[in-house]
Order: C-alpha cells, then structure tokens, then sequence
C-alpha cells in the first residue's frame, strides 16, 4: 500500500484537529487526554484559519482516497517558536500507518517545499520520551533549547527568507 504526498486541498483543513490530536504525545500506560483537548488556545494555534496566512503550508498523506497523514507549517508562537520568520511543523500519521515509511515521505516534501520557498530554516518541539525524536534527528533536526522534557529542534534548510506568497 503505497501513499501518494501531495498538496493539502483546503477542503480537508478541517482535518487538521484530528491529526493535531494524533500528534499528541501519550506515555505508554498513561490515559490519553479527552479529545476536546485541542480547543486549547495553546494547540489551536496549530489549526486555527489554517491557510488564511502567507506561512502556511501543508501535505498530506493519501492512500486510495483517504488522507492518513499530514505535515503542516506555520509561522506561529507555539511550542516550537524559533522567530517570526522559521516556520514550525507538525507531523502526524494514524497509527496503523506509522513504521511504513510515509512520515518519511511527508516530511522530506515538506522541508523540500520550505527550501524552494526560500526558507532558511523550520523547527519543531518534541517531547524527549517522543520515539519521534530519533525521527527527526535522522532528518537532520538539531536541539537548540531543551527542558527537562521537551526539546526545540532546528533544521537547516540553506539560504534566506524569500518567501513569495500563500500556499494553496
């Protein structure tokens, strides 16, 4: 079962709730949180008026038709904020899909995407008890800040900011 990455469709931006719930870090033997949880100012600023800004971007995973990964980006004050010109990603795949390569896939189109808009750099925040840590150090990622359970990783992307308008 093969994936094809393309672009977001604005149609499936809704989507994004259900990803960014998917992305949530939970613990093995802890109970995962109600799913209401993503109404929170902080994790709204993942999705909210997603596509209404110049800086935001997004793939999708797409398997015969059903969507069953995303990777986002977006200038925004979350987890990850570097400054006002890195974007931060997101990634997130259904469960049954992880292991397969397709987060792979996504995220190396998304970092190519960012690169040929000029970008110099993206970032993220991952947990340190996250398997996707290893992950996004084999993409390169880098710690620039940590805490004593979270981790601000950077990812350079070469040249400067040029970033030319909206992605559709």
């Amino acid at each position: 079962m093969e994936a094809s990455i393309r672009e977001m469709r604005e149609v499936e931006y809704p989507l994004l709730g259900d990803f960014l719930y998917e992305a949530i870090h939970v613990p093995e033997g802890v109970e995962p949180p109600p799913r209401d949880i993503i109404g929170q100012a902080a994790l709204q600023v993942y999705v909210a008026g997603f596509g209404s800004q110049p800086h935001d971007h997004g793939f999708v995973a797409d398997i015969r038709g059903k969507v069953v990964g995303v990777a986002w980006a977006r200038v925004m004050d979350d987890y990850g904020h570097v400054d006002d010109e890195t974007p931060s990603c997101a990634i997130s795949l259904y469960k049954e899909y992880r292991g397969r390569g397709i987060g792979n896939a996504l995220m190396q189109r998304m970092l190519a995407h960012l690169r040929t808009l000029g970008y110099a750099q993206v970032s993220l925040s991952v947990q340190k008890a996250n398997a996707a840590l290893r992950f996004y150090t084999r993409l390169g990622f880098k710690p620039v800040r940590e805490t004593a359970e979270e981790c601000i990783m950077l990812r350079r992307l070469g040249g400067g900011y040029k970033h030319t308008g909206a992605f559709r």
